[in-house]
């Protein structure tokens, strides 16, 4: 009997060891390493306060540079580079006008004036008072018309044709009130010669290239809708 008394001893015994030794292979043993629990806040908090020792973070200098309003663009040293010289009262005017209209381009009006100037001056040849009234302002269109009837009256006839326009510059520019004016500088080989009612040459040369300088002035409202210039005033040049 106590033989068997030792039996269920010994079992019940190897039975409690085999037991203990799976919960610590389940649940392990602390050490004094173990990780503390997680804890949202305390480690928002940790990660907010952290400079890793080369990084500081100051908040408050972010607000004070997002409060600050963006710089504004620094005007260009030499905005008309190529169109004026720095400085000049030209230069001056461009600003001025740039200033009143943000559309403004000075090469863009450049361009135009030199098709301007091409077809005007073939229209007035042809006594083309259609295209005239277009691009002309009244005082300027009367002057050319003047002319026109003048020829007609005697029959006469001109013949013009552009060899090349060789140069195309705004020798000055200016903003009175709300209207710009703007003056351009052609040079030009052009082909010109007047016929009178039987044909024969009474001014220019058919065969001949004359070398021609005109200095036009044009003008606009910059605050129209109408992005057309007119021609105000005509003179030679030199």
């Amino acid at each position: 009997m106590q033989d068997v008394f030792d039996i269920y001893t010994i079992i019940f015994v190897v039975l409690a060891v085999f037991i203990f030794m799976r919960l610590r292979s389940v649940l392990g043993q602390r050490t004094g390493r173990e990780r503390p629990p997680y804890d949202p806040f305390s480690a928002r908090d940790q990660v907010r306060g952290s400079t890793g020792d080369k990084v500081v973070t100051l908040p408050t200098r972010a607000v004070e540079q997002a409060a600050k309003p963006p710089a504004e663009p620094a005007e260009p040293v030499d905005r008309w580079k190529g169109i004026a010289a720095s400085g000049s009262a030209t230069a001056a005017g461009l600003d001025s006008i740039f200033a009143a209209d943000k559309s403004f381009d000075p090469r863009h009006f450049l361009a135009g004036a030199r098709a301007a100037y091409e077809m005007i001056v073939v229209a007035f040849a042809q006594g083309d008072r259609r295209t005239l009234r277009e691009w002309l302002s009244k005082d300027v269109y009367d002057s050319f018309d003047g002319v026109i009837r003048d020829r007609e009256s005697r029959g006469e006839t001109t013949e013009t044709r552009f060899v090349s326009i060789d140069t195309t510059e705004i020798a000055g520019a200016e903003l009175r009130g709300r209207t710009a004016h703007l003056t351009a500088r052609f040079v030009s080989q052009l082909v010109s010669v007047t016929r009178d009612k039987s044909g024969n040459v009474t001014e220019g040369n058919a065969d001949a290239v004359t070398d021609v300088t005109d200095v036009w002035t044009f003008a606009r409202d910059v605050t129209s809708r109408d992005p057309n210039w007119k021609l105000v005033a005509t003179e030679a040049g030199q």
